[in-house]
């Protein structure tokens, strides 16, 4: 298992959102041996949320050798021909290192604001991601369906990667989930905070036969999961702090419930708790520092990772 970070994308609270912080993020990544950044999608939060892509694409030149992620793009929301076109460009210009995760969104804001219809989320989703397939391809394929229509439609310059991008589905690990990951994905990406280890691990098992009829190797199948809260203190008070009065209020989500398995804590519990996910089939695990992004990622490849190192199953 290795690890990715989030871009710090959302503001808990004195956030500069600024192009420095963003680099200064990505090259301390880069340094300590991260592989990959990443950076989710909302058009509306309960906090100011900087976009996704473009943040991304800001620090390409400051992240060589590290993966690119979307955590997830919605193509739904932004639309799958504009996505294409803005994911194609980022994938040319990192030189072929984007993995492009998509999903439905979670929130009916984002659609609102869109104007599309929430319930219709799932449909469109199913035809948004053959939709990226078709423009990516090199080849005259055209996708037509009840929503959208490459017909006619040539995105060029096309991305670095032959065939476009690798496409991931993240999925909290529902059974139609999973299969639509089997039926449509790359990759399957789940979620840290709508999971644990052993709901993990279940839905890996589950998994397996959907893949093989697919025609895809289960064991070579990647995975990952992404928004890993993450804050590494000795201090109970302020472990206790960071759940009850940042993350629980700004994901309306209960405290007890996130304290359960996000690695918020003494540094021996985070690497239990992570450790158990690698332990459950976790390839990779993007971690998304609540605050003090700086110094939580350098205590982390200091204090954390050598423990899980330590703690994981051989």
């Amino acid at each position: 298992m290795d690890f990715g970070l989030h871009l710090p994308l959302m503001d808990f609270g004195g956030n500069p959102f600024t192009l420095d912080h963003l680099i200064t993020y990505a090259e301390t990544g880069q340094q300590l041996g991260f592989s990959a950044l990443a950076a989710n999608d909302h058009l509306v939060f309960s906090r100011p949320w900087l976009d996704g892509p473009t943040a991304l694409a800001s620090v390409l030149t400051h992240s060589e050798g590290m993966d690119l992620a979307t955590t997830v793009s919605l193509p739904i929301v932004r639309g799958p021909v504009q996505l294409a076109k803005t994911l194609g460009a980022i994938d040319r210009l990192s030189g072929g290192r984007l993995i492009a995760c998509v999903g439905p969104g979670s929130s009916a804001r984002d659609y609102a604001v869109a104007g599309i219809p929430f319930d219709e989320r799932w449909k469109r989703l199913d035809e948004a991601i053959q939709t990226l397939r078709a423009l990516w391809s090199r080849e005259d394929i055209v996708f037509s369906g009840n929503f959208y229509n490459t017909e006619g439609i040539t995105l060029e310059p096309f991305p670095a990667q032959e065939s476009g991008p690798p496409i991931w589905v993240g999925s909290w690990g529902s059974k139609a989930g999973l299969r639509r990951v089997a039926r449509l994905a790359d990759g399957w990406l789940a979620s840290g905070y709508n999971t644990t280890p052993e709901i993990f691990a279940q839905g890996l098992q589950y998994l397996q036969e959907p893949l093989v009829k697919a025609g895809k190797e289960p064991s070579s199948f990647p995975n990952a999961i992404a928004t890993m809260w993450l804050y590494i203190t000795e201090e109970e008070k302020v472990a206790e702090r960071m759940l009850n009065e940042v993350l629980a209020p700004a994901l309306s989500r209960s405290a007890a419930e996130l304290r359960q398995w996000l690695p918020i804590g003494p540094a021996r519990e985070c690497a239990e708790k992570l450790a158990a996910y690698h332990n459950a089939g976790a390839m990779r695990v993007y971690l998304w520092p609540i605050a003090d992004e700086l110094e939580q990622i350098k205590i982390f490849m200091g204090q954390v990772a050598p423990l899980i190192d330590a703690k994981i199953k051989r």
